[in-house]
């Protein structure tokens, strides 16, 4: 799992994995209600889909969309309460790290695209 993998690179003393582990457990308490949200939308999509229904479709493509942000700002305050959770040392660290897994992420959409 990333986030284990980025804790243990990141060297955390024990009160930051604590406070890491509570963050984490926060951040998947918030987002569960609208991951259920998203299954529901992605059945009934799927649904609209089969019957041909394109006004159904264009709202549950909407709708999508906004509870695919939610869960985007979700992670986006994670990350932050996370990182500021962090020394500098560690902070050059994780960025190092996230420059890394952009670069990989870039790597595969070529690979694919070629």
């Amino acid at each position: 799992m990333l986030r284990r993998r980025l804790i243990q690179a990141l060297d955390l003393t024990a009160a930051q994995k604590q406070q890491a582990k509570t963050i984490f457990q926060q951040a998947k308490q918030s987002a569960q209600p609208i991951r259920q949200q998203l299954k529901q939308n992605r059945e009934a999509f799927a649904a609209a889909v089969k019957a041909n229904d394109t006004a159904h479709i264009q709202a549950l493509a909407s709708q999508q969309g906004t509870l695919m942000g939610q869960v985007a700002a979700i992670r986006g305050e994670l990350m932050a309460k996370f990182y500021s959770s962090l020394t500098p040392d560690q902070r050059t660290k994780a960025d190092q790290i996230q420059q890394k897994i952009q670069q990989k992420i870039q790597q595969r959409k070529l690979g694919s695209n070629g």
